[in-house]
């Protein structure tokens, strides 16, 4: 077998021309790029400061319509679920035996006014004769007797006609109170009786309603130390704004006033009541309904609002957020949270003003990696920004478990 020599030359020129081709490669690969973040700038501002409670609704007026005289009801004179004035008549009892008794207490103080009428008479004819001694001193005595009884007679016979009409009077059984009639408790023909206040119906009112709410013993402390220290500033108790969250999550159109704070704290809950007053012109609230209540007890002037999707949690449930600083390096910061307002977490521990938070490409970057910074670009904010309590927030880790476990481990 013959063995070909490939030329030294040949040998040397691929091989320089292998050698070229790859340095060429390598000269041309591009560099690493910094990775690209949305950041927002945060700076102190003012903050509601809101407390969601829960609660249920009550009539401005409760009016029961119970039975004041014995009798049979003849005829229901309105429709049940109707709305009814006041003085409106809503029973008629039979008033027959009413009419009797005012009739027979009408003739007894006519039989006391003429009774009346002979012993003025006779005193006045005394006190002439006794001036004369024609009659005795002790028979003029006791005709002047005998004329202060005939007067307290028909002052009794006046009482008993008072009282005769009052209870005819009764057999029309009114509305006390404007507002919306209930179910009848008693059909024409039942018999009811004063002795026992039969109940016949229920009147409420329902323009403006009540909202009862309870709030811990512990919150209301807290804001009250929070108001002495300064940290909230308000306006006045009677300033506070209201408003409300329906049983189907939608916010009631009417804001509400607050009238009062209970001063005593229920032993068994350890909470106390506050009331508030809502109108309801269109009767939407009813009775008995319940629900959530924010009120505005004050204003944080020195809180900063962070977006949710900057806000993570780690391991621990610590919230947590990635800031840029001054050298374009990502560092990690702990937070203080309160809750939230709108589409951002209030925070109160752990930022400075004009700190830079990353809230777009989170997941791109790690502690101490050099980034690119440009304006987040966030989706519009609701119409109606609304503040939960800081209970609320445990809610929102479970919204950001991805993105916490990718922090918190880069953060170890």
């Amino acid at each position: 077998m013959r063995v070909e020599r490939v030329p030294y030359r040949l040998i040397t020129a691929a091989t320089a021309a292998v050698f070229l081709a790859a340095c060429g490669k390598k000269e041309s690969a591009p560099p690493p790029q910094t990775p690209e973040v949305g950041v927002v700038t945060v700076q102190p501002q003012a903050v509601p400061a809101v407390t969601e409670l829960p609660g249920r609704t009550s009539a401005f007026l409760v009016a029961q319509v119970r039975a004041r005289v014995d009798g049979i009801v003849l005829r229901r004179e309105f429709t049940e679920g109707a709305d009814v004035k006041a003085g409106q008549r809503l029973y008629k009892i039979d008033p027959a035996p009413y009419v009797a008794a005012l009739n027979s207490a009408k003739a007894t103080l006519a039989r006391a006014q003429a009774n009346l009428v002979t012993q003025n008479a006779l005193v006045a004819r005394y006190k002439v004769l006794v001036a004369a001694n024609a009659v005795s001193k002790q028979d003029y005595d006791n005709a002047v007797a005998t004329q202060g009884q005939a007067a307290a007679d028909v002052a009794a016979g006046k009482a008993a006609v008072d009282t005769a009409q009052i209870n005819l009077g009764y057999t029309d059984v009114v509305s006390p109170v404007s507002g919306r009639v209930g179910i009848s408790q008693v059909t024409p023909g039942a018999y009811v009786q004063a002795s026992q206040a039969t109940l016949m119906s229920t009147v409420q009112q329902l323009d403006p309603v009540y909202v009862d709410l309870t709030q811990s013993s512990l919150e209301g402390l807290k804001l009250r130390q929070d108001v002495q220290s300064g940290r909230l500033k308000t306006t006045g108790p009677g300033a506070a704004k209201v408003s409300l969250v329906l049983e189907d999550g939608k916010t009631y159109a009417e804001p509400g006033k607050l009238q009062f704070s209970d001063v005593t704290v229920d032993q068994t809950t350890g909470s106390v009541t506050i009331r508030a007053l809502f109108p309801n012109p269109g009767k939407v609230l009813l009775p008995g309904m319940f629900v959530r209540a924010r009120i505005e007890e004050g204003v944080n002037e020195n809180a900063f609002l962070v977006p949710q999707i900057g806000v993570t949690h780690d391991q621990k449930g610590q919230a947590i957020a990635l800031i840029v600083n001054a050298a374009n390096k990502v560092e990690t910061r702990p937070l203080t949270t309160t809750g939230t307002y709108g589409q951002n977490w209030i925070v109160e521990g752990g930022l400075e003003a004009g700190d830079h938070v990353i809230v777009q490409g989170v997941d791109k970057v790690r502690p101490g990696a050099t980034v690119k910074t440009v304006a987040a670009q966030l989706a519009p904010a609701p119409d109606t920004a609304s503040a939960t309590p800081a209970s609320a927030a445990p809610a929102s880790t479970a919204a950001h478990a991805a993105a916490s476990s990718a922090v918190a481990s880069a953060a170890q």
